[in-house]
């Protein structure tokens, strides 16, 4: 019996200190960005009550499922009845 090996595939390979702009179906851009440069600033304007936050509360994000997957079990032992 033969081994097989499996490729794991990440997707495609972005420089991390690089914003890349990419053309969508629709009229909109959107920009591609690590997570690691959002967060900072999405937890200062948090903690900063910056109404500018408002804006952009409907508006929808792709994340990956397994980050998906920790926010679920994060939102579920940090309930008060947990």
């Amino acid at each position: 019996m033969a081994l097989r090996k499996l490729k794991i595939y990440n997707g495609p390979d972005y420089d991390q200190s690089s914003v890349s702009l990419l053309q969508t179906g629709s009229a909109a851009d959107t920009v591609t960005i690590s997570l690691g440069e959002v967060l900072p600033l999405l937890a200062d304007a948090v903690a900063s009550n910056r109404t500018w936050l408002t804006d952009f509360e409907s508006d929808s994000i792709t994340i990956s499922a397994d980050l998906y997957d920790v926010l679920q079990a994060y939102r579920h032992f940090r309930r008060p009845g947990a």
